[in-house]
């Protein structure tokens, strides 16, 4: 089944709200914690485009890195312990959320994640409010217990699905009534991730502590430290590379371990037996993404199961950079490449998940680009993603829904 925001039966993209009708309303997002990730910076989007209508933005989460941005762009911070699975505690937190969703005259709530979606769910119905969902993830499970667990993100009032590739994902798996199901692609601040704003000193500090030379190229994979983002078929292709003779290559796997302590030293261990430990480098979590993008000559997403979305490949296409992404999930939505284009209109190569040969074919072929094919290919890409996934648009579209849903319309 294939999805588009003008298929019949499904909500479309909505004409732009005035935003005068969200001044002085209370919206409230409840996500787990506001660390690294794409539901995590979404939030914070959203947030800040809430702040600059007139309304009220509430974030119910246990903490992270983000809650000072989101305090800085106007958002509230509700300490809350949204992410708790235990199942008493969730019960209990029902109760705490009505007390909030009263006291602070919340109007909506939009959940980002299972645990805190199921208390959500039931706060919602208990005080009559509107309840949203985003549906972030190709939520992994095929047991009838999990697949229940997993329904809550599919029992909003209004479904937001990530991607076309989660559109479809969800009307496969929970067949909900199309009218409640939306596509908001993720959106990206395309004036932070701007070639022309990051300065070389960002970009100096960034290799500087990656301990890269002057004339190393980098291969950047950024994404949290998990065995499905492929950190090991990128090792794989790193080393099939250094025996083709790429002398001059570093590639850096930038991201958090959260917890998985095994699984780093499994990445360290093949690394050591590879003997690539002076091209190979772990270099944990990056605060400066744009810069991280402009200091590397080819970002990767070679994810081994599907991408919901792939934040990172836009984000890469929209500083210039080229990428190579797994034709896997929802990242093929984001970067062209043959068959689906012609050659000459390429903005980046999709290889087949889990084959580390036709990684590192396709990491050669960008890495042996010439100058004038790079820059046309950066220019490609950018235009691409502007047009398609910018934060305005995703912001805009997201408020509409909201709109709509406390107005009580169907969005046309």
């Amino acid at each position: 089944m294939a999805f588009s925001s003008s298929t019949p039966g499904m909500l479309p993209t909505p004409k732009p709200a005035s935003p005068k009708p969200l001044a002085g309303r209370t919206i409230l997002q409840i996500i787990p914690d506001l660390n690294a990730g794409g539901a995590e910076r979404t939030c914070v989007d959203i947030a800040e485009g809430l702040t600059n209508v007139g309304a009220r933005a509430l974030v119910a989460t246990e903490g992270g890195r983000l809650i000072g941005e989101l305090q800085t762009k106007g958002g509230i911070w509700v300490p809350f312990p949204a992410g708790t699975k235990n199942p008493l505690a969730m019960a209990m937190n029902i109760s705490k959320l009505v007390r909030i969703i009263r006291e602070e005259r919340v109007d909506l709530i939009h959940a980002r994640s299972r645990a805190p979606a199921w208390v959500a769910y039931a706060a919602a119905r208990a005080t009559k409010k509107g309840f949203i969902t985003t549906y972030h993830g190709a939520y992994n499970g095929k047991s009838a217990p999990k697949i229940l667990y997993n329904s809550v993100m599919a029992r909003g009032d209004v479904v937001i699905a990530n991607s076309l590739f989660t559109a479809e994902l969800i009307q496969k798996v929970h067949r909900i009534e199309p009218s409640r199901l939306r596509v908001i692609h993720r959106g990206t601040n395309f004036e932070a991730f701007s070639p022309d704003r990051v300065g070389p000193d960002r970009v100096e500090r960034i290799r500087r502590g990656w301990l890269t030379s002057p004339d190393d190229r980098i291969v950047l994979l950024a994404g949290r430290l998990t065995p499905w983002k492929g950190q090991k078929v990128l090792i794989e292709a790193a080393s099939l590379l250094r025996d083709r003779g790429y002398r001059d290559v570093v590639f850096i796997l930038a991201g958090d371990p959260q917890g998985r302590d095994a699984y780093v030293a499994e990445l360290d261990r093949m690394i050591a037996e590879k003997n690539l430990g002076s091209i190979v480098r772990r270099v944990g979590h990056v605060t400066d993404m744009p810069a991280a993008l402009a200091a590397s000559a080819l970002v990767t997403v070679p994810s081994t199961e599907p991408e919901a979305f792939g934040r990172v490949a836009v984000e890469a296409q929209a500083m210039g950079v080229p990428v190579v992404v797994s034709n896997l999930g929802a990242v093929p939505e984001t970067v062209l490449a043959p068959p689906q284009v012609k050659p000459e209109q390429r903005t980046g190569w999709r290889v087949a998940p889990g084959d580390a040969e036709d990684l590192a074919n396709a990491l050669a072929n960008a890495l042996d680009l010439k100058a004038s094919a790079r820059q046309a290919l950066a220019n490609r890409a950018r235009k691409h993603v502007e047009a398609q996934f910018s934060l305005d648009r995703m912001v805009g579209d997201t408020l509409d829904c909201y709109l709509a849903l406390l107005e009580g319309q169907t969005v046309s």
